[in-house]
């Protein structure tokens, strides 16, 4: 699963990526032409929670693919403007950060020439719509004329969908705000529609912003309802540093900046829930690991995450979720209050859950 990190050029996005991806701090900033991609460890107090309990050998977290895509610049006629190469690169994302400049430098010339937070996210919004509403008018003509000729049963099944999709995109709304279902979600999903992604918007501001950064956020949601976006707040370089820095001196930072937590773990969480997927872990003296899952899978499905012998032999799921080990303290007094459980095939696994797979 890959998160897409999009934006105008000198908005702190390559910061953001270079301090999530732990490379640190670039010396071209805002110049580069290619995208980067890293493999970036989700944080997981839990996880670090049963590694001091069970001090294992090695400790494994989940993990996300973050895409930095490059940003967006000036072209010679002094406008913004989004190239077939930057949509491209954008499709081929799960789900979408928007990375907006939302700090002060006169050092470091905006693209648009001033800051404006608002009008970043509307000129994103608005590429990415027009975009998606030309693929939907193109394919719509195609299938008319189509269906006419072959009488494609399959092609009879998406014309009312693209349909449902054209008429939503021209009142100006993403797709990611209309209801579709599973068959409908289906039809489209090799298209790569870009309204259609998962979207959060990431809003880098300075240190001296941090009093006013709250008010500053609810004036913008106020004015964003029909983004259907979580924002986030964030202080690229504030994040950079806090990176470098040992757990003490990181608290302390913290403390004196008035930071109550890293806004790097928010945005990888948030990505986590965008992509609809959580973590179960597996325990013990050699490892523990958070392994990732999508929401709703079965205990059967989870352990054919872990081998798929796990999952073609797979008989009982032991289980017990963190919370629960945490208060009792071990699986033996899980067992004896009654939180340790043998789940079958269909179990739903849960969020948090710790399991051991049984297999023949």
């Amino acid at each position: 699963m890959q998160i897409g990190l999009v934006g105008l050029q000198f908005s702190g996005k390559t910061t953001l990526f270079n301090t999530l991806s732990g490379s640190g701090p670039s010396d071209i900033q805002g110049q580069k032409e290619e995208a980067s991609i890293e493999v970036v460890k989700i944080p997981d107090e839990r996880l670090n929670e049963l590694s001091k309990i069970f001090h294992p050998k090695k400790q494994v977290n989940a993990t996300i693919e973050v895409f930095d895509l490059p940003g967006l610049k000036m072209s010679d006629d002094n406008k913004v403007k989004i190239t077939s190469s930057f949509l491209n690169g954008a499709r081929n994302n799960d789900a979408l950060f928007y990375i907006i400049r939302g700090f002060r430098d006169d050092s470091v010339a905006h693209p648009m020439n001033s800051i404006d937070p608002l009008r970043d996210i509307e000129f994103l919004e608005v590429e990415f719509l027009l975009s998606d509403l030309a693929f939907l008018e193109s394919r719509l003509d195609k299938l008319k004329r189509d269906v006419l000729k072959s009488k494609d049963e399959k092609l009879k099944r998406e014309l009312p969908v693209i349909e449902k999709c054209l008429a939503h995109c021209e009142k100006e709304l993403p797709l990611r705000t209309l209801q579709l279902d599973e068959n409908e979600t289906k039809l489209l999903s090799g298209y790569q529609l870009l309204t259609i992604k998962q979207l959060a918007i990431a809003v880098n501001y300075d240190e001296n912003s941090i009093a006013d950064v709250d008010s500053e956020i609810a004036k913008l949601k106020n004015k964003l309802e029909k983004a259907d976006a979580p924002l986030i707040p964030f202080f690229a370089k504030i994040e950079l540093e806090l990176s470098q820095m040992n757990e003490e001196d990181r608290l302390t930072f913290m403390k004196d900046y008035g930071i109550k937590e890293s806004a790097l773990s928010k945005i990888l969480r948030t990505s986590y829930d965008m992509l609809g997927l959580q973590s179960f872990f597996t325990v013990g003296e050699d490892e523990c690991r958070a392994w990732t899952i999508k929401q709703n899978y079965t205990a059967q499905q989870a352990a054919g995450v872990i081998h798929t012998d796990f999952f073609n032999k797979f008989i009982r799921a032991e289980a017990v979720h963190y919370e629960d080990f945490i208060k009792y303290g071990s699986f033996n007094k899980c067992k004896e209050a009654g939180s340790w459980r043998l789940e079958g095939k269909e179990y739903i696994v849960q969020d948090g859950d710790i399991l051991n797979i049984r297999h023949s």
